[in-house]
């Protein structure tokens, strides 16, 4: 459901029950938002340090309207990436620390934490999927897949984090998204596939063919904001009727109801293809690779698309508690924002800085206001929720959506 520190949210599955928080005193409240949970994605952006995470949050939060002009990551105009808040981030050109924000595309509300590459901070990744509902994995169209991307990988397996794949950099020397393609297959055991084509590679690189809707995709402007679709080049037709068929084939091996259609030799339409990948990529049976470059505004309004398209709403994850009170049963939660249930939440960080200590947690069933009392589960001891922000990066923004 939607994060918000200082309470912000965080993922009940499969976690320990001493950080489990419950509203004490049968607190109910109906919820003041009208923002329905088909309406809102949780998702992480994760890689191998300088796959271009913090460069793609920038150009998400720029395309959406969250910031008004976009800035590079090691800060050489003196302002810096906007998710990069910490000083000694903007001078090693480096995420240290996870940060959340949240942003809108196309009426929809999406939750982002960007987290760090470097293998030294992996635990602050650890913590951050813990409570995605999906997740955007970047590697680079260069570098491939490299050793913290096997860990970020083995980090969503684990906590059974749906995701797509985004190979960044198309724009640079020695780009290779079909050697990329292949590594995720081998080394990740990803069954993935493409849903785009390169327009040119390298300095070349132009935009993509939308294989799904057959499509050609250009980014133009000083910012790529203008975005425009025509025919399918001449000399990428044979290569894109290739890689659809491809991804119809790999489609069918993992979803019954593309299967079915393939079967019949029926050609599906691009509803049934949309909705195959949503199906499969929830049931964590397949990848959608997308492809672009975020440093030369490229592809990335189409990634925002991929995000609502096939990550999971909240609802069509399973979350669930463990009630003490009932000998350490396994409840499945309600996701519904009704305030029609008791209050189920998990804090996944502390943070201490100047605005004292924060604590962000995920919300999973019910409703959370200022003033509420919450019972931590592990020690007992009841606490008041005084003040309830959002966080958009080191920024604290008060928000009453509950």
């Amino acid at each position: 459901m939607l994060w918000k520190a200082i309470l912000c949210r965080s993922c009940a599955r499969r976690l320990p029950r001493e950080v489990l928080w419950r509203v004490a005193l049968g607190a109910r409240h109906a919820s003041s938002s009208t923002l329905g949970v088909e309406r809102i994605r949780n998702i992480g952006i994760s890689a191998h340090i300088d796959s271009g995470k913090t460069t793609l949050t920038e150009r998400v939060l720029f395309y959406t309207g969250r910031i008004s002009a976009m800035h590079e990551v090691r800060g050489k105009d003196n302002v810096g990436a906007t998710m990069d808040s910490m000083e000694l981030e903007r001078q090693r050109g480096i995420t240290i620390q996870s940060a959340a924000t949240y942003t809108t595309w196309k009426d929809t509300n999406i939750n982002i934490i960007d987290t760090p590459g470097h293998v030294d901070f992996t635990i602050e990744v650890e913590r951050a999927l813990r409570v995605l509902d999906g997740a955007v994995l970047v590697l680079c169209a260069v570098g491939g897949v490299q050793s913290q991307t096997l860990t970020v990988n083995r980090q969503m397996n684990r906590y059974n984090v749906p995701r797509i794949a985004f190979i960044n950099k198309l724009d640079r020397l020695g780009a290779n998204p079909d050697r990329v393609l292949q590594q995720m297959r081998a080394k990740l055991h990803q069954n993935a596939a493409m849903i785009h084509v390169p327009i040119g590679l390298e300095a070349h690189h132009k935009g993509v063919v939308d294989i799904v809707r057959n499509r050609a995709v250009y980014f133009s402007g000083e910012f790529g904001t203008e975005v425009t679709e025509g025919d399918v080049p001449t000399n990428l037709v044979d290569l894109v009727s290739k890689r659809r068929k491809e991804l119809i084939e790999q489609l069918a091996e993992v979803d019954d109801g593309l299967a079915e259609i393939f079967l019949s030799d029926q050609e599906p339409t691009v509803q049934d293809i949309m909705a195959a990948i949503h199906r499969s990529v929830v049931a964590r049976k397949f990848t959608p690779v997308l492809l672009g470059s975020a440093l030369k505004n490229k592809g990335v309004q189409l990634m925002l698309d991929a995000v609502l398209n096939y990550l999971p709403k909240p609802s069509e994850v399973e979350n669930f508690a463990i009630d003490n009170t009932n000998g350490g049963e396994q409840v499945p939660l309600n996701s519904a924002r009704d305030g029609s249930q008791p209050c189920v939440a998990l804090s996944f960080k502390l943070e201490a800085g100047r605005f004292g200590q924060l604590t962000y947690i995920r919300m999973y069933q019910g409703s959370l206001k200022r003033g509420d009392t919450l019972s931590n589960t592990r020690t007992g001891k009841k606490v008041k929720v005084s003040r309830l922000v959002q966080m958009h990066a080191n920024k604290m923004e008060a928000r009453f959506l509950f």
